[in-house]
């Protein structure tokens, strides 16, 4: 009895599962080539996937979700899919190079989705990149409001000037990664101090940060810089999005189930030094931890011990590794100033030989991961070509082989064959040993004319 009422409340839970699964999917349109013409009178947030797509096939359910939740609020953003495989002419069309890519679909304009995969990040992507490119703050009520909600926000004081226009057409870039705001001064909180008019500022970290052209060069560039957070989770995606700041990324790599002294303590020093000194180094580094050390393996082409801290320079590839105990944030800090006047030796890079490195390593961390996977599969996959290679090899070096004796007989051959021809003819000139005794016969010829004599 136990065991039917198991088996039928799974059945009955794997139907639930399959009728959600059902109901998620009619929120999501299938698109086709009349996408195209029909398109622009709405805005579309649309997956293009390839059907032989293990990533596409693990996005499918958390597409669904996204679909649903956007039609639950009332969104004006329609979600969509497309066979980017049988539609390659439009999906080209976009700028699809890769599967999945999340496109969010603008009049004219086409945003790309670079976030994590997620159904709160793409919701959070498509509200931000559907609504105002620079959204207003009226009022002392609505920044607080924001500032609640967002960690990380851009705001324009000011009136009409040319930094308005260049902080609009940052703003058109980067809407994809951040959110843009405007707001006159009186709006702005008490605490915020400003020296001149306009001004262009960043509210993170429970603080903010003024734009300074001088110091800080390009808008679009400082931007960039200032739209993470200045402590972080880190994770490879993180890292990659960190390499466009152009900041080097102080790194406690740690074990977060071990809850030994050493593991917290790093952890917490890195956190130390991201707040305390904050205006000292915020420009050029960026702070976080990682939970363990694969990543950071692949990276380094090496085997870091854990606890650690390593500091990366993502734009080309350099890192610098300790070269003194950490025991409190004084020591943090002077090992970072240490790497900033040269005196830390930078390892790694981009160079030629780091590249080939690069190649011999990444194959040799495929090979062993298929082998370790799946062995079966690791010997068809190198053990039959490798086969198929020896066979061809062995085939060629014994083809050779017999062409040369044959050819090599066939000279010996004529060569004694030659020599025999030179040894007859002079046989045949040489006199025998008994010729000089025995008189030569003479010719009838040879008698008549005798006789006429």
């Amino acid at each position: 009895m136990a065991a039917g009422r198991r088996g039928a409340g799974l059945r009955l839970c794997a139907t639930v599962f399959l009728l959600d699964m059902a109901f998620c999917k009619g929120f999501v349109e299938d698109l086709d080539e009349s996408f195209k013409d029909n398109r622009k009178d709405d805005i579309w947030l649309v997956d293009f996937y390839a059907p032989w797509c293990g990533h596409c096939k693990k996005l499918e359910p958390i597409w669904n979700e996204v679909g649903l939740e956007m039609k639950n609020i009332g969104s004006p953003v329609k979600v969509g899919k497309m066979d980017a495989t049988s539609y390659s002419s439009i999906a080209s069309e976009f700028g699809v190079r890769g599967y999945p890519t999340i496109k969010l679909l603008k009049g004219d304009l086409a945003y790309n989705y670079r976030g994590p995969r997620t159904k709160d990040d793409i919701i959070e992507f498509a509200h931000r990149v559907s609504g105002a490119l620079i959204r207003p703050l009226p009022s002392q009520q609505m920044f607080e409001h924001v500032q609640k909600r967002h960690r990380v926000f851009f705001v324009y004081i000011g009136g009409e000037s040319p930094l308005k226009e260049k902080y609009i057409d940052a703003a058109s870039e980067l809407i994809v990664y951040t959110y843009f705001f405007s707001a006159s001064e009186e709006v702005v909180p008490e605490y915020v101090t400003l020296k001149e008019m306009p001004a262009v500022l960043v509210f993170k970290d429970e603080t903010y940060f003024v734009y300074d052209e001088y110091e800080d060069g390009d808008l679009s560039s400082w931007i960039n810089r200032e739209r993470f957070q200045n402590y972080l989770t880190m994770d490879g995606f993180l890292l990659y999005e960190l390499g466009d700041t152009g900041k080097l990324v102080a790194i406690a790599v740690i074990d977060e189930k071990n809850t030994s002294i050493e593991h917290t303590r790093l952890k917490s020093i890195i956190q130390e030094v991201a707040r305390d000194y904050r205006d000292q180094f915020h420009r050029d580094f960026q702070f976080g931890h990682m939970d363990g050390n694969d990543y950071i393996n692949t990276l380094l082409m090496d085997e870091l011990k854990v606890p650690t801290v390593v500091v990366l320079n993502t734009s080309n590839q350099q890192y610098f590794l300790l070269d003194r105990q950490i025991k409190n944030a004084e020591d943090m800090v002077q090992f970072i100033n240490n790497i900033l006047d040269g005196t830390v030796e930078a390892q790694g890079g981009d160079s030629i030989l780091q590249r080939l490195r690069r190649i011999v390593f990444d194959a040799k961390s495929t090979i062993v991961s298929i082998f370790k996977s799946s062995p079966l599969m690791g010997c068809f996959l190198f053990g039959l070509p490798l086969g198929v290679i020896s066979i061809m090899c062995y085939g060629i070096y014994t083809a050779d082989t017999d062409g040369g004796y044959i050819e090599e007989r066939y000279e010996v051959s004529r060569s004694e064959s030659e020599s025999q021809e030179p040894t007859e003819e002079s046989k045949e000139q040489e006199p025998r040993s008994g010729d000089a005794l025995v008189p030569t016969v003479q010719g009838p010829k040879d008698v008549l004319e005798k006789k006429k004599d």
